[in-house]
This record gives C-alpha cells, structure tokens and sequence, in this order.
C-alpha cells in the first residue's frame, strides 16, 4: 500500500483526449520526464493506486497527453477526470542533482540561529517566488526557497540545514 508520505503531488488529471483512454494531465512538476519511473500514482476514492504509463507527449509547458496501461476507452479515461496525480518520493532520492523544490516536502528545517523551525509540508510555486510550506506545532511558517540559505543537505536523516537572514522570520 501506497503511503501519502511516499509521494508528493505532481498534478491533475483533466479530462479524456480522444477516443482511445487517453487523458490531459496538467502538472506542475515535470519530474516524470526526467526521472526513470514507469508510473504515476493516482488518488481514487481515498486510495493512493500506481497507475503505469503505456506512454504520453506535452501539449505545452504544463499539460502533457497521457495514456495509462488499461484505460482503452474515453468512458474508462472519464473515470479519471479531477485525480489527483502524485509521484513516487524514492526515484527522486536516487537523484545525485536536485531537480525540484518538492524533493524537500517531508524534510524537518533546522535554521543555525533559530534551531528546529519545522517541517515542509507543501511547495508554493504559485508565485514568482518558491515557498516552502514549514508547519511546526499547529503554525505554518512561509519561508523563501533560496539555494543561498542552505547550508547543509541530510538526506539520509531528511534535514535540511539553513541559514536564515536576520528579519525574515518575523
């Protein structure tokens, strides 16, 4: 089975495309392209399934063309319209280079001044600047996605060392 925390969302399933079981996938992570991974999971009725890819092509920067394994007709590809897509956690870890601020999602913070500030629960990539979504005890702290504020990367025990400038905390 499947855990929540072994995964991060990547994007939405649209609707069918064609006749054929195809569907349109808006993402906000190219991961799956870059990334050696047959498969994509999808979030059914509560349940995290791995659903594996037969193939796809992008339409533009955040849309791609999708046919899962299976799916073989529009009424089949209608079932999927609204899912949520997620991706394996552990074929990003395989990774020597960092590719995506998610690969953060689930790694406790800790600043040099400030000690543990939390965990990143989420990325907010919807504005020009990233966020990382750090909650900690009920609180959520916003806090600038920045390579010069990290400091050290503990992968092994998910940490990720950080230097905050004074002022950003509060």
């Amino acid at each position: 089975m499947i855990k929540k925390e072994e995964v991060y969302k990547i994007g939405v399933i649209n609707k069918p495309h064609g006749i054929k079981g195809e569907v349109s996938f808006t993402f906000n992570d190219d991961i799956f392209d870059r990334v050696e991974c047959d498969y994509l999971v999808l979030l059914l009725d509560g349940i995290l399934v791995p659903f594996f890819i037969e193939e796809y092509r992008f339409r533009s920067d955040d849309v791609a063309l999708v046919k899962f394994e299976g799916i073989e007709t529009a009424e089949r590809a209608r079932m999927l319209t609204n899912v949520e897509v997620y991706f394996p956690k552990k074929y990003m870890d395989e990774q020597d280079e960092i590719t995506s601020w998610n690969f953060f999602t689930g790694f406790q913070v800790e600043d040099i001044h400030h000690g543990c500030l939390g965990e990143i629960v989420a990325v907010d990539d919807s504005t020009m600047n990233v966020l990382f979504v750090i909650e900690k005890d009920g609180d959520e702290l916003l806090l600038p996605a920045h390579e010069e504020f990290i400091i050290d990367l503990d992968r092994e025990n998910r940490v990720l060392k950080v230097d905050i400038p004074d002022g950003l905390l509060e």
